[in-house]
């Protein structure tokens, strides 16, 4: 069996109580969750589709895989993609 990887918290941020700190936007809200929980479960349990956002703690994204301990504070932002507008190889 595949272990998952442990995000580590980092050292010297002041902790809190109550579970892994969920920073939601598109709305903005913020939720804990009890942890230790895999980024795929906590996706599955706010409803969310993994390919629509993108998880990031400490400005690096964090892959599906990861575990993330109570003490843990990640940001869920949506997808955005674009494109060229407009034709290109035309001429």
């Amino acid at each position: 069996m595949r272990r998952r990887p442990i995000v580590p918290p980092i050292a010297g941020r002041s902790g809190h109580a109550g579970g892994v700190k969920v920073l939601l936007r598109n709305p903005t809200r913020e939720v804990e969750i009890p942890g230790p929980i895999s980024v795929v479960k906590l996706l599955n349990t706010l409803e969310l589709n993994r390919e629509s956002v993108l998880v990031i703690r400490s400005s690096t994204l964090v892959p599906g895989d990861a575990l993330l301990a109570d003490e843990d504070t990640v940001e869920i932002r949506p997808v955005i993609s674009g494109g060229a507008t407009g034709e290109r190889g035309r001429g």
